[in-house]
């Protein structure tokens, strides 16, 4: 079936839902490398004009990529809320733009409907909207989710404390974890990249980043964000797995490349809630996954299937939400310029990863971050972290002076996460805040009202700092 559109006199045919997705799409460098984007403004509004018209309906009936050749898009269709559709089922795009935006599509309206929306429906919306339009709508829907804190409430605002090391020192990995924990970071997890994919070295983080936990008897949880196979192995060898980690992607392929596929992402979660009945311990739910996504990474692998990379990202997400994660955040900028050029385009990608997220259900949080070879600065970052705490973001990263020395990219610092939580008047996680205010840390740059308990705390820091050496 053909759309399309006339513009100014001129008229615009588009092929297929698969050609109408990509040329309505925001301008982004991935989707021109692809050769999937608009040739011109005036195809661009041409698109997003016929997009506007076709209705959920159609876009549930006209699979992007055939369920015969793919497992993501099988997921998506053996997970849809049919009951639920029948709201909106008839709506076309652009009145469905209208109910999400609508004062009387509240939170529980929208949770209510979020099987009911597939991934490509969330990701047609997205391209209708503005920026103004995503921070809004993102900023009416809150997914909690719950491990040993509880994350996500309106109100609070959570930190990943990433303390990563370029050789995987212990002693450098603790240091850079205490400093986050003083400065009021670390509820949403402490989570390390290493720079080793060895069962020896993710086993010795884990050890180490748990031992911190269960010391200092801190309301929070630890990961080692290798691959799957690397951390379930580790489990097997006795190591404390508190968060299951993988990388996910919106394709069958694009998982392929990762070295996963579903049957191994369910098979590792269940794998982890059973570790947590044997180890007992304060555990609030079953909520043990921990995802990563980023526009542009099934193109990398060339497993886009000729869609757009908007359109894939939303797909990762159906994966991510079929495991009922704890958190999920778009690292995003992260991939480089060749699928975001530009601060521009890195934020646009950021307000509309945010929101697809939190439209289909899921715990999101943000990498807000770019690479040194892209058009983008720390100003462009900083403006993309205000932008998302205004849209109710569950979690942003905290690295020592917003420069991750491992991987080596420039994100966001334990001072950028104190300023947003001043500046919007917001709070760590309620059982992680607590133990803040019990050890006299404050979260907001302000000074603590319990120096002496700050005092008991530095000691016992001082102690773990020792037994690493």
């Amino acid at each position: 079936m053909s759309y399309h559109a006339t513009l100014r006199g001129e008229r615009f045919v588009f092929g297929d839902l698969k050609e109408l997705f990509g040329r309505a799409n925001e301008e982004k460098s991935g989707d021109q490398l692809a050769g999937l984007a608009a040739r011109n403004e005036r195809e661009r509004v041409a698109a997003k004009m016929a997009l506007a018209d076709v209705t959920l309906e159609e876009i549930l009936h006209d699979p992007l990529i055939d369920p015969d050749d793919d497992e993501v898009s099988r997921l998506i269709l053996d997970t849809h809320d049919a009951e639920a559709f029948k709201e909106i089922g008839h709506l076309s795009l652009g009145e469905f733009r209208d109910f999400i935006l609508d004062e009387a599509a509240d939170e529980a309206t929208l949770h209510r409907l979020h099987f009911a929306i597939t991934p490509e429906m969330a990701a047609a919306v997205a391209k209708l909207m503005s920026n103004k339009d995503l921070i809004l709508a993102a900023s009416k829907i809150r997914n909690v989710s719950r491990c040993r804190n509880t994350m996500g409430l309106r109100g609070t605002l959570g930190v990943r404390v990433q303390p990563n090391h370029p050789s995987d020192d212990i002693e450098g990995i603790l240091l850079s974890t205490l400093d986050g924990l003083l400065f009021g970071c670390g509820d949403a997890v402490i989570g390390v990249n290493p720079a080793t994919e060895s069962v020896d070295t993710v086993g010795a983080i884990l050890h180490v980043l748990q031992r911190v936990i269960s010391d200092l008897q801190i309301p929070t949880q630890s990961c080692v964000l290798s691959h799957i196979s690397t951390q379930l192995a580790a489990m097997e060898r006795g190591c404390p797995v508190d968060l299951l980690f993988q990388s996910v992607a919106g394709t069958q392929r694009a998982n392929a490349s990762f070295g996963v596929n579903l049957a191994q992402l369910a098979e590792g979660r269940e794998r982890v809630i059973e570790h947590h009945r044997q180890r007992g311990g304060e555990w609030l739910g079953d909520n043990v996954m921990y995802f990563e996504t980023g526009q542009g990474s099934a193109l990398s692998a060339d497993a886009h299937h000729d869609v757009d990379q908007l359109t894939l990202e939303a797909r990762a997400y159906g994966v991510a939400r079929a495991f009922d994660p704890f958190l999920v955040n778009t690292v995003v900028g992260f991939i480089g310029p060749e699928y975001l050029y530009d601060g521009r385009q890195i934020t646009r990608a950021g307000l509309e990863d945010h929101f697809m997220g939190k439209l289909l259900g899921l715990p999101m949080g943000c990498d807000v971050c770019y690479t040194n070879h892209a058009n983008a600065d720390q100003n462009s970052n900083d403006n993309l972290l205000v932008l998302l705490t205004a849209a109710g973001c569950n979690y942003f990263m905290g690295i020592p002076c917003a420069d991750d020395v491992m991987l080596n990219f420039q994100t966001t610092s334990y001072h950028d996460i104190m300023g947003m939580r001043k500046l919007f008047g917001l709070s760590p996680a309620p059982e992680f805040a607590r133990w803040l205010e019990e050890h006299g840390i404050s979260w907001n740059g302000e000074r603590s009202s319990n120096p002496g308990r700050r005092e008991s705390l530095l000691r016992q820091l001082s102690g773990l700092l020792e037994g690493a050496r």
